[in-house]
C-alpha cells in the first residue's frame, strides 16, 4: 500500500528554485524545537490550570528583547509580568463578563492565561518596562552587556 506524500510549498528546496537553503532548514528546525520545548515544558499539569496562552511575538533588538502580547479586554490590574535571569512570564486572568440571556456560542477564551518565553542571554530585571495600549501588552527586557573586549597596550 502506498502512502501519500506531503508536499510543502514552503520547503527549502522550492524556495531556492531547486537548490537547498541550509539556513532556511536550520530556521525551520529551530522554530519546531522552540515550539516543542515551550509546549512540553509548561504544560498545565506542571503549572496548574491554565485556560489559554495568549498570542504573542518576541523579537530582539541590539539592546533588548521585546514581547508584544495580545490581551484585549483584560484590565491592567489582572495582568502579572515577571522577569527572571533567562525568562519572562506574563500571566493573569480574563474574567467572564456578565451578560443577560443564554450563551449560545463561546468564541473567546476566559479564565487564567500564561505566556512564557526563554531568553538566551542574561537580562536586567530591574530595568524592565511594560505598557498596555489598545489591548497589546509590550514588555521590553534590556540585555545584560558583558565587558566589551579592548586592546591593552604592553608597558615597558
Amino acid at each position: 500500500m502506498d502512502l501519500p506524500i506531503r508536499h510543502r510549498s514552503d520547503s527549502p528546496w522550492e524556495r531556492g528554485r531547486g537548490r537547498p537553503q541550509p539556513m532556511a532548514e536550520f530556521q525551520e528546525v529551530f522554530d519546531r524545537m522552540n515550539h516543542f520545548l515551550e509546549s512540553a515544558a509548561f504544560t498545565p499539569a506542571l503549572t496548574g490550570t491554565i485556560a489559554f496562552a495568549p498570542p504573542a511575538d518576541l523579537h530582539e533588538t541590539d539592546a533588548a528583547y521585546v514581547v508584544e502580547c495580545e490581551l484585549p479586554g483584560i484590565a491592567r490590574e489582572d495582568i502579572d509580568v515577571e522577569v527572571g535571569e533567562h525568562e519572562v512570564t506574563i500571566s493573569g486572568e480574563l474574567k467572564e463578563s456578565e451578560r443577560a440571556g443564554a450563551l449560545r456560542r463561546r468564541g473567546r477564551p476566559t479564565g487564567k492565561f500564561e505566556y512564557r518565553a526563554l531568553l538566551p542571554v542574561d537580562v536586567k530585571p530591574d530595568e524592565v518596562t511594560a505598557s498596555l495600549s489598545d489591548g497589546v501588552l509590550t514588555v521590553t527586557v534590556p540585555k545584560m552587556w558583558a565587558a566589551a573586549p579592548r586592546h591593552v597596550e604592553i608597558q615597558d
